[in-house]
């Protein structure tokens, strides 16, 4: 097995089907023998052809002939609004802060549902540009480390006072936590940011629960990777649950998958929703903190890039690496190999043509893999504003 660690491997990725997850390394699992494929997989070493059989945890019909039922035939065209669209929204009426942007992924998917976006914090200089090269006008950008921002500055800028905020919003950055990474192992390490920035990821989520205890939000919106609910990193999972009811919340947690929410991607995220307890429909009764429900259909590789396909050469989506570095790589003719272009992978992440996106490729990549995909954040942007704030009293 060592020898084949070194060896150049070929992932087969069904494109009749949602990609794997897109991280900032790659697509799905660094480690190519934990590569999440749906249906027949098929790994190559050197030519010598193996077969794997995966069951996804979250649908069970993996095949082409399950994805493509009944139901999935009368799906709609898979569509993104520009940002052109998205800049003309009329705005709902409610108010959006934002801790840990990023390039904006989620603070889009609020505005595709017509929320407001008053504030946002990211300290990451390549992708506070891509948010900033966005964000709507009149939306403040704070580019600090989170730690150095209070509740009274953000109320500040934005105007209001504590309990006046509708929604705040933030995905702490998760890589300790994540299938992915290195998990517990990398508890308590500092990283490396651009800039010569350095930082302890694994203690951020205490910082959003700091900002809510201060602003005290009508609902919160709190998105992390599904490993935070796993295994030794359980227990710190129901401390931040605890320290978010603390705060005078009741509080939702499930895990979602983007892939039945609209997004061409398999894609599963703890998502927390948080309302605050004297909130009161009008019957007098608690608000009840709700998340989105799944469609009825997905959408596929071929939906979102349909480009790519080339049915006469019989092409194939493949990912390609060498030991534990991830080559992300798409082949749309049989010997010709390329990797995603930027366009194709704002099509899987759900992310506007239009959306502009600077830096090296690999800084662009790195953000639409750190990202919330839109279309998902709509979905659940759409439920919070719907269920939850125009029930209110």
């Amino acid at each position: 097995m060592s020898d084949e660690r070194d060896t150049k491997r070929l992932i087969i990725i069904d494109q009749t089907i949602p990609a794997p997850t897109i991280t900032t390394k790659g697509i799905g699992y660094v480690n190519t023998s934990r590569y999440r494929v749906g249906g027949r997989t098929k790994v190559v070493w050197n030519g010598h052809t193996r077969s794997l059989r995966r069951i996804d945890s979250t649908d069970h019909r993996t095949n082409e002939d399950s994805f493509n039922d009944r139901k999935t035939r009368n799906k709609p065209p898979y569509r993104i609004p520009s940002m052109v669209e998205i800049a003309t929204m009329p705005w709902n009426g409610f108010n959006v802060v934002s801790t840990f942007s990023g390039c904006g992924g989620s603070c889009l998917g609020y505005r595709m549902a017509g929320f407001r976006i008053l504030w946002a914090s990211e300290f990451v200089p390549s992708a506070a540009d891509n948010y900033e090269a966005n964000a709507a006008p009149g939306s403040v950008l704070d580019r600090r480390n989170i730690r150095n921002v209070s509740a009274e500055e953000v109320l500040f800028e934005c105007g209001l006072r504590i309990g006046e905020l509708d929604v705040l919003d933030g995905s702490p950055p998760c890589q300790s936590f994540s299938d992915v990474g290195k998990r517990h192992k990398g508890w308590g390490v500092e990283r490396r940011y651009e800039g010569g920035h350095r930082q302890k990821n694994d203690d951020l989520f205490g910082e959003y629960v700091r900002l809510l205890s201060g602003l005290r939000p009508k609902c919160f919106v709190a998105e992390n990777v599904s490993g935070m609910a796993k295994g030794v990193a359980k227990g710190y999972f129901l401390e931040m649950l605890t320290a978010l009811k603390a705060c005078g919340y009741r509080v939702s947690c499930r895990l979602l998958d983007a892939q039945w929410l609209g997004v061409p991607q398999a894609r599963q995220r703890l998502v927390f929703v948080g309302v605050r307890n004297d909130i009161r429909d009008a019957t007098g009764r608690p608000v009840a903190p709700q998340h989105p429900f799944p469609l009825s259909y997905r959408y596929s590789i071929r939906d979102a890039v349909p480009w790519i396909v080339d049915t006469t050469h019989n092409p194939r989506s493949v990912v390609t690496t060498t030991g534990d570095r991830v080559d992300p790589t798409l082949v749309c003719h049989p010997v010709e190999q390329r990797k995603f272009s930027i366009i194709e992978l704002k099509r899987i992440c759900a992310f506007p043509d239009d959306f502009v996106l600077t830096g090296s490729y690999s800084q662009q990549w790195t953000c639409l893999g750190n990202a919330v995909p839109p279309l998902m954040m709509r979905a659940i942007a759409e439920t919070i504003r719907d269920e939850v704030l125009g029930r209110m009293a």
